[in-house]
């Protein structure tokens, strides 16, 4: 294929004049744009004759294209034309986690906050098999919108022609370098020396605790797990999936003080780069140089720092409810279920509740005792670990289950009894399902188990990401998704699925 190299004014498509080049590397480039027909900066990244890479960042960005989480950046339009390929991106304009590091470590519950949303972001894209791999500070950002978005998704791997053995573990040890980033200010690497390095012992960074004050046990682990690091007190970390529930499982409910203007307007900290990776998705400030690398991040300045706390608290508050959510793309509300019982909301829980991880998980096949599958258990752990494939129910002639039983579905031991404020599931996309969530004190497979249950909250016709709000007041160890009607299928049967589960509750006083 024969690509070409542009300058300032070139008009692509028609439509794209180009206006600045922002980053630039041996073969590519990357410019700011303006889409003249709906009056919107753009991305443009247009490749120089002889690019070796150009097919595959080009199907890297088709990728990208079908990705539709509002935490992604968006790939618009790709052009393979064989003499001017090119793609057109979103211009994702804001403070990069690298900005928001400009005057130190920001507050760990807040950088952690951070740090979930995008792990839940990346779940999304992992299960549509597209790793990022070149995860930096400039690859999440806090636009001016409110919200956490991730940039780069397949197209800066292509671009470097960077590859993994195990996608999911790489970009999880990433988002651990980031998480670490967030609490200390500092970098556990020499890889990217717009940040302090970190220091060192036995050929590892120090954990988190060791170089910074008031940083949490529990978040202090959870990065140490992330990273794949020595010492760690848990299992290690090995999806985006995994990641994020674990932070959402450790961070509390955060309320907004009251706050007045802050003394004065924050210093605009980003800044114009030519890079070979990163920053290309969009930035209008500027800012002074790093400073040297044998700096470590000094005491706030009073102003300065109010004002970051002030974008922090909003931070805060945004990303709490997508915690809720811990695996994506949950912060995205589906259509409204018909006959909803329970009630469909992204507000967080009230502060006496938290996310509450289940022990374990099983298929409930609990009407059919012959039925040796038992509605597939063997894949039912998925939907606490964070594997992409998620738990299917068994395969069914007709919507009610072929008339064989009156409902089927998953089970949630839960560990201890439980008040259940709410429970969000990812279901597959297409709508269909009438879902019942039950509670109860037995995983016993009967007929007579399943009538002694609570139903706490249902919805017909669901489909996508649902979130089911219960009173509050039923308790019970397990908790049951239980299916009525199945949804349609390819391969023209019906069949149930469920990708990712967060519960928010209590335990139950004993």
């Amino acid at each position: 294929m024969s690509t070409f190299t542009s300058e300032p004014g070139t008009k692509l498509g028609g439509r794209y004049r180009l206006e600045d080049r922002v980053a630039a590397a041996s073969g590519w480039a990357a410019w700011k744009a303006i889409d003249e027909t709906l009056a919107r900066a753009v991305t443009v990244v247009t490749f120089a004759t002889g690019f070796p890479r150009v097919r595959e960042v080009l199907t890297a960005a088709r990728a990208a294209s079908r990705l539709t989480d509002a935490r992604l950046a968006q790939v618009f339009d790709v052009e393979d034309d064989w003499d001017n390929a090119y793609i057109v991106m979103e211009w994702a304009a804001g403070e990069t986690l690298d900005d928001l590091l400009a005057n130190g470590p920001i507050e760990p519950v807040a950088g952690a906050r951070i740090i979930a949303e995008a792990a839940a972001a990346l779940s999304v894209a992992h299960a549509a098999g597209l790793p990022h791999l070149c995860l930096t500070p400039e690859s999440l950002r806090w636009t001016s919108g409110g919200g956490v978005k991730v940039t780069g998704i397949g197209i800066d791997a292509a671009l470097s022609g960077t590859t993994a053995e195990d996608p999911a573990l790489a970009d999880t040890r990433g988002l651990g370098r980031l998480l670490y980033a967030a609490m200390t200010g500092l970098w556990p690497g020499s890889d990217y020396p717009a940040l302090p390095p970190a220091p060192f012992a036995d050929g590892q960074p120090r954990r988190p605790r060791q170089v910074r004050a008031g940083v949490p046990a529990v978040l202090d682990d959870v990065t140490c797990r992330a990273m794949q690091m020595p010492g760690r007190a848990g299992a290690v970390l090995a999806t985006p999936g995994q990641l994020a529930v674990a932070l959402a499982s450790e961070l509390p409910p955060e309320e907004v003080p009251p706050a007045g203007p802050p003394d004065e307007a924050p210093r605009s900290m980003a800044r114009p780069r030519q890079q070979a990776n990163g920053n290309y998705w969009g930035s209008d400030r500027t800012s002074p140089a790093r400073p040297p690398q044998d700096w470590r991040p000094p005491r706030r300045r009073r102003a300065a720092s109010k004002a970051r706390v002030a974008v922090i608290v909003v931070l805060a508050l945004v990303v709490v409810a997508g915690i809720a959510a811990a695996t994506s793309p949950l912060w995205h509300k589906p259509p409204a279920p018909v006959q909803a019982k329970g009630h469909h909301s992204s507000s967080p829980p009230p502060a006496q509740f938290s996310s509450l991880v289940p022990s374990s998980a099983q298929g409930f096949d609990a009407l059919n005792l012959a039925d040796s599958g038992d509605e597939n258990t063997n894949q039912a752990q998925n939907v606490l670990n964070g594997n992409p494939q998620g738990w299917s129910s068994q395969q069914y002639d007709t919507a009610t289950l072929g008339n064989l039983k009156a409902g089927t579905g998953l089970i949630l031991d839960m560990g201890h009894v439980i008040k259940m404020h709410s429970i969000t599931v990812k279901f597959a996309s297409p709508a269909g399902a009438d879902v019942q969530i039950k509670m109860g004190d037995s995983a016993t497979r009967s007929a007579a188990n399943v009538n002694s249950m609570t139903t706490v909250a249902s919805a017909n016709n669901v489909g996508g990401t649902y979130t089911f709000t219960t009173s509050g007041q039923a308790t019970g160890q397990y908790v049951v998704i239980w299916f009525t009607k199945m949804p349609l299928a390819s391969g023209g049967r019906y069949t149930a699925q469920i990708f990712t589960i967060i519960v928010q509750g209590a335990v139950a006083p004993s």
